[in-house]
């Protein structure tokens, strides 16, 4: 099963991150990474860009395009990793090394579902 893990923190944190400071909790994040990928349990993971430059796009028709993402939140999404797990509980134990490395981030762990006709999802 492929599950996703939001990584959700106060942006402003992170951005007050000395550059050594961001630079030693990224060689801890991606010590993870390495370990995942060596295992084969690791898909795609990204650090996104900064929430000042998201944009939001919803309504009806085509939808009307807002800048920025105006979550109603103090954390937002800054980053996500794709999993493939054979169970719930692995996913989680993923995300408690992440939590392990970056203590005041907040991890949502979710199930992916594929909706392609006819194609199974293949994972572990």
């Amino acid at each position: 099963m492929f599950y996703a893990i939001l990584a959700y923190h106060v942006e402003g944190a992170i951005k007050a991150l000395t550059p050594q400071e961001d630079a030693a909790l990224m060689a801890e994040l991606l010590k993870i990474n390495e370990r995942l990928y060596a295992d084969g349990s690791l898909g795609p993971s990204a650090r996104l860009g900064e929430t000042q430059s998201a944009c939001t796009l919803r309504g009806p028709g085509d939808g009307t395009v807002i800048d920025g993402p105006f979550a109603e939140t103090k954390e937002q999404l800054l980053g996500l990793y794709v999993v493939d797990c054979a169970a719930r509980d692995d996913a989680i134990a993923i995300a408690r090394d992440l939590r392990r490395v970056n203590p005041t981030a907040v991890y949502e762990i979710r199930p992916i579902a594929l909706y392609r006709p006819g194609v199974p999802l293949q994972g572990k």
